[in-house]
């Protein structure tokens, strides 16, 4: 773009890195059906700056200070910048997929980044309902996170020339692989070294997110524990998150996300 603030904003947070695993599953998607990768680059750079945008639009929503091990960029660029690359980044995207890709890509992609939107709303909406049930939560997690790796297969399967079976089968695949991954990210944020994961651990709790972990923890906890988790839920408690994730231990919430993990 010609305006460097917008550019270097959206520089910065690909810098930083990331896994790069949407744009990867669509190079693997399009190989698994005779494609070859290097054809569809273009498609699976599309898919990581989604994910980017989402990152952008997502550290002004959560008021988070670090992503990837750098700050975040409305830490830098403030918010109003920070959503204003994102909208462009959106619309810079969409405006290259609609004019180089065939239908259903562009639609699939539409309709991912409205579920991704609708996601966060209800995540937002289910903020601190220490009552959310477990379906709920997978809800918000095929929509917000899911739904982009399901695109990423979907998209990349189609463009690999493959008939409607493998396509869907590779959807499926991503669908099944991006709930996994939250679980495992929601995991993460209970156990993980805080250099590790380029985020502060506890975030979740800290910003009264319902997680699995807690979830599951919560159906199995006795009077203490579930009264421990309200105060914090309710801002009585010194704010300290380790004293909830090891009662969230202790009632079996983070071995069960990783029976979850694994099914």
């Amino acid at each position: 773009t010609d305006n460097p603030l917008i550019t270097e904003a959206i520089k910065r947070m690909l810098a930083a890195g990331g896994k790069r695993l949407r744009p990867r599953i669509t190079l693997l998607a399009a190989e698994a059906n005779g494609g070859n990768a290097e054809d569809h680059l273009h498609l699976a750079a599309y898919m990581e700056l989604i994910h980017v945008a989402t990152l952008i639009h997502d550290d002004v929503v959560d008021h988070a200070q670090t992503r990837r091990g750098v700050n975040a960029t409305a830490v830098d660029y403030g918010n109003r910048i920070s959503v204003l690359a994102g909208d462009y980044l959106f619309a810079w995207i969409f405006k290259n997929v609609t004019s180089q890709y065939p239908a259903p890509v562009p639609h699939i992609l539409s309709a991912t980044l409205a579920d991704i939107c609708d996601g966060e709303v209800l995540q937002l909406r289910a903020l601190g309902n220490l009552g959310l049930p477990l379906s709920a939560y997978v809800e918000i997690v095929m929509k917000k996170t899911a739904s982009l790796f399901a695109a990423s297969a979907e998209c990349g399967a189609i463009m690999g020339g493959a008939k409607a079976r493998s396509i869907k089968a590779l959807r499926d695949f991503g669908l099944y692989y991006g709930i996994a991954f939250q679980m495992k990210d929601d995991l993460l944020d209970m156990t993980a070294d805080a250099r590790a994961i380029g985020k502060p651990v506890g975030n979740d709790l800290a910003e009264h997110k319902i997680t699995i972990p807690l979830i599951l923890a919560l159906t199995a906890a006795d009077g203490d524990t579930r009264g421990l988790v309200e105060r914090f839920y309710e801002g009585r408690e010194d704010g300290a998150a380790a004293p909830v994730i090891e009662a969230i231990d202790r009632c079996g919430g983070l071995d069960g996300t990783r029976e979850q993990i694994a099914q």
